[in-house]
């Protein structure tokens, strides 16, 4: 099976002491965000998970902890944009995620790390020449430490709107504009440009839109087939494979403002206020009432023996 880490909050970021406390252990409690009373047990152990799944702004806290995960498949996303501290408040310098994607790059390998790119969003200090010459750099800074790059274009969900009043939907100019020169550029530095939930209007021009991480991509990173049950994507939008998330909303302290998982800064802060490294869950601990669920779980590797690539 695959477990998530990333759709919810950056664990790597801030809470990999944490992570690496449930490794060691070998289980993890995630309360439902829509049912807090029920909770989802998992085992981690690489007899039943497959692959993690991280998506991070900030891998560098997890170096320590490599080693207690080498045993488990893995893929990873960094996020690194062009953006400063008025958009991202608390993400490190860009200089040094840079040389940080390359470490963890040559800890995994090639085929089990992406590049995010997203979400783009365009404001007076941040045009498209602007977005244009960052990927350039970025791009041919990471040359040769991956293969994938994503991009999406900002979405105004509710808590986007609150947070960040002044953002505005991405225009169709724009979005081929960006599009096409950022496949261009990532194809000059052996990328695959992958759009996020963007639908096919790039796909004429190189984009490979059939989804951002798909089995296929959890099965190049381990060098092993995957018989995983069917499963859709977290939006309708959205082909990729994401399940099992075990972080919590509103608990990333980046606080970047265009961050859909997110409320308000006072709500994140007083969050993490509960947070307990010891604990089985990300935020506060068991409760009365707790309905705890031990979910089945077994590995999807086909262990069969195939003749001929077939």
């Amino acid at each position: 099976m695959i477990i998530n880490t990333g759709q919810r909050t950056d664990i790597p970021a801030f809470y990999a002491k944490w992570f690496a406390g449930r490794i060691k252990e070998g289980f993890v409690c995630v309360r439902n965000p829509y049912n807090p009373e029920q909770v989802s047990k998992y085992r981690l152990d690489p007899s039943v998970v497959d692959v993690i799944g991280f998506c991070t702004k900030n891998p560098a806290p997890m170096f320590p902890y490599m080693d207690l995960i080498r045993n488990f498949g893995q893929y990873w996303f960094v996020t690194i944009t062009p953006y400063g501290r008025d958009i991202e408040p608390n993400v490190p310098n860009k200089h040094q995620l840079i040389e940080d994607f390359k470490i963890l790059s040559d800890i995994v390998g090639v085929d089990s790390i992406g590049w995010r790119y997203d979400p783009i969003l365009l404001l007076e200090k941040y045009p498209i020449e602007y977005h244009l010459k960052a990927f350039r750099q970025i791009a041919e800074s990471l040359k040769g430490y991956t293969k994938t790059v994503v991009i999406s274009f900002i979405d105004l969900y509710p808590k986007v709107r609150k947070n960040f009043p002044e953002a505005r939907a991405v225009s169709k100019d724009d979005r081929l504009k960006l599009g096409i020169e950022m496949i261009r550029i990532a194809t000059e530095c052996g990328m695959t440009l992958k759009p996020c939930a963007e639908g096919n209007e790039l796909d004429e021009y190189g984009a490979d839109c059939s989804g951002c991480m798909k089995i296929s991509d959890y099965e190049k990173a381990i060098g092993k087939r995957l018989m995983a049950p069917k499963k859709k994507g977290a939006r309708a939008e959205c082909a990729c494979y994401l399940s099992c998330d075990i972080g919590a909303y509103n608990t990333c302290l980046h606080l970047c403002k265009y961050c859909y998982a997110n409320a308000e800064p006072e709500v994140i802060y007083s969050q993490n206020s509960l947070h307990d490294p010891e604990s089985p869950f990300l935020i506060g601990n068991y409760r009365d009432g707790d309905s705890i669920h031990e979910v089945p779980q077994e590995s999807w590797i086909d262990r069969q023996v195939r003749l001929f690539g077939i």
